[in-house]
C-alpha cells in the first residue's frame, strides 16, 4: 500500500485545480480494501483530486488525518473498533480542518443524523454515481454542505428535541437571510455581496445565528436551516 500511495503523492496534476491551484488532497478510510482500491481507482483519474493514503479503521483514520493533513476524508460509518462517527469527534476535538464526507451503504436515520451532529460536511452512499462523488468530493471541499435527497428526507423527518423550530422566532429577518445563504453553501464573502454588507457584518450575523440556535458550528446551521425550510 505505501508503494501505491507514493504513487499516487508524485502523480503531476493537470487540468482544472482547487482553488488555491492544487489538487484536493483525499484519505481514504473504509474497512474494505476492494473499496478503498475501488475508490482510488477512479479518483486517480481526477485531475483535480490527489488521493494522499488510504486508512482501514477509524482510529487508523484520525492517524493517517493527523500525518498527511488532508482536505477531504471520506470516511465509512461501520467499521471494527473505532467507528466513523467517533474517529469523527476525535478528529474534531484534534482540530483538524479535513472535511469529512461519509460514503456508506446504511441508510438509516439512526447512522445519518449523529455523523452529521459530529461534524460531517456531507453524506452519500456507495452506489453513488462516481462523477457525482467527485463533485461531492469538490464541494465539500468548498466548504458547502452536501446531502443527497433520501439523506435531507431523513433530516426532514426527525424530530427535533428541545423546540428548535421556537428558537428560530429569535432570529431576526436579516439573520434569517445569512441562514438561507449558509445553507445553500455561499461563504461569508460571498454572502456580503448578495446582501450588500460587510464580511465583518456578516460575520457577527452568523455569531448571533450560532448562539440563538445553539449550534457549534456553520455545517449545523445549515442542517438547521435544511430542516427549517430556510435554504434555497
Amino acid at each position: 500500500m505505501a508503494e501505491r500511495e507514493s504513487r499516487g503523492a508524485e502523480r503531476p496534476a493537470g487540468g482544472p485545480q482547487a482553488a488555491d491551484g492544487r489538487a484536493i488532497r483525499v484519505l481514504l478510510v473504509d474497512d474494505h480494501q476492494v473499496v478503498r482500491r475501488g475508490l482510488r481507482t477512479f479518483l486517480e483519474v481526477q485531475d483535480d483530486i490527489e488521493v494522499v493514503g488510504e486508512a482501514g479503521d477509524g482510529d487508523e483514520g484520525v492517524a493517517r488525518a493527523e500525518e498527511l493533513r488532508p482536505d477531504v476524508v471520506l470516511m465509512d460509518v461501520r467499521m471494527p473498533g473505532t467507528d466513523g462517527i467517533e474517529a469523527l469527534r476525535k478528529l474534531r476535538a484534534l482540530d483538524n480542518t479535513a472535511k469529512v464526507l461519509i460514503v456508506t451503504s446504511f441508510t438509516e436515520q439512526r447512522t445519518v443524523v449523529p455523523a452529521l451532529r459530529a461534524g460531517a460536511s456531507g453524506y452519500v452512499y456507495k452506489d453513488v454515481d462516481p462523477d457525482a462523488l467527485a463533485a461531492a468530493i469538490r464541494s465539500v471541499h468548498a466548504g458547502h454542505v452536501l446531502l443527497q435527497p433520501e439523506v435531507a428526507g431523513a433530516l426532514l423527518a426527525q424530530d427535533e428535541p428541545g423546540g428548535g423550530q421556537g428558537r428560530g422566532t429569535s432570529l431576526t429577518e436579516r439573520e434569517r437571510e445569512v441562514l438561507g445563504l449558509i445553507a445553500d453553501g455561499r461563504s461569508n464573502r460571498e454572502i456580503a455581496r448578495a446582501l450588500v454588507l460587510s464580511e465583518k457584518t456578516v460575520k457577527t450575523h452568523v455569531s448571533n445565528i450560532l448562539m440563538k440556535l445553539d449550534l457549534a458550528d456553520r455545517t449545523q446551521a445549515a442542517l438547521w436551516a435544511v430542516r427549517h425550510g430556510l435554504s434555497g
